[in-house]
C-alpha cells in the first residue's frame, strides 16, 4: 500500500511530520506493507512550509493512480485577519494550483482513502470536494466546515468511510495510528504506540452504534 502526503506552499510542518514518521514505522513494522512518500501537485520539489524558513522536500508527483492513501495537511499562518498570512489565504492560494483537481481525482476514485489533518479537511471543503461528508478540524475552523455544507464533528478523528479526518495538529499522531490500525491491524499500531511512547488519544468517531442520549445540566444521564 502507498501513501501520499501532499505538500503545498505554506503547510504546516507538524501535520505531515507526525503522520509520515507513524505510516512509516507502521509499514517497517508490516513488513513494508505500507511504504510513505512527500509529494506535491506540481512534482519532486522544495516546498516552504508555513513556518519560518522550513521546507520538506517533495519526491514525486501527487499521482491517485497509484491508489492507497493519501493525506492532506493543513497551513501555518495567522488563524485571523485577512493578510497574505492567514490560513484561509494559504489555502486560497493552495486551491489556485493543480492540486484541486488532483484532490477531486483522489476524492472520486474507487478504493482510494483520502485523509486529512486540522485545516486539511479546510482545504478539500473549500475545494467543494466533501460536502455532505462527515469531518472534523482544528476546534477554530468547525464553523468553516458547516459554512461549506460539511457536517462537522467534534472528535479527535472521524472516519467517513473513504474519507478519514484529524482535529487539531497534533491529531497527526492519532490519525496515523487510527490508519495502521484500520489497516494493518491493531498489533502493528500498538507496535509503533510502544516505539513513539503515544498512546492514541480520543474515540475515533463512526456513524455506527446507538445514539448517545442527551445529558443534563448537571452531568446525569437525561434518562433514568
Amino acid at each position: 500500500m502507498l501513501a501520499q502526503i501532499v505538500l503545498f506552499d505554506g503547510f504546516d510542518p507538524l501535520d505531515v511530520v507526525a503522520p509520515y514518521e507513524v505510516l512509516s514505522a507502521g509499514g517497517n513494522a508490516a513488513g513494508g506493507a505500507l511504504e510513505v512518500e512527500l509529494v506535491s501537485a506540481e512534482g519532486a520539489r522544495e516546498v516552504p512550509s508555513g513556518v519560518g524558513a522550513s521546507s520538506l522536500r517533495a519526491t514525486a508527483r501527487l499521482a491517485p493512480e497509484r491508489g492507497g492513501l493519501l493525506v492532506v495537511p493543513g497551513a501555518a499562518g495567522r488563524l485571523e485577519g485577512d493578510g497574505d498570512d492567514t490560513v484561509v489565504a494559504i489555502l486560497r492560494r493552495a486551491l489556485g494550483t493543480e492540486l484541486p483537481g488532483l484532490l477531486r481525482e483522489a476524492v472520486d476514485r474507487s478504493g482510494f482513502i483520502v485523509s486529512t489533518v486540522c485545516g486539511g479537511s479546510l482545504l478539500l471543503a473549500m475545494a467543494g470536494l466533501i460536502r455532505g461528508r462527515r469531518a472534523t478540524t482544528h476546534h477554530l475552523g468547525l464553523d468553516g466546515l458547516t459554512a461549506a455544507g460539511v457536517t462537522a464533528i467534534k472528535a479527535r478523528v472521524v472516519d467517513d468511510g473513504d474519507l478519514v479526518t484529524g482535529a487539531g495538529v497534533t491529531s497527526g499522531l492519532d490519525l496515523g495510528l487510527y490508519l495502521l490500525e484500520r489497516e494493518l491491524g491493531p498489533r502493528v499500531a500498538l507496535a509503533v504506540e510502544e516505539l513513539f511512547a503515544h498512546e492514541r488519544r480520543g474515540t475515533a468517531w463512526r456513524d455506527t452504534g446507538a445514539a448517545a442520549v442527551p445529558f443534563a445540566a448537571d452531568g446525569a444521564g437525561a434518562a433514568a
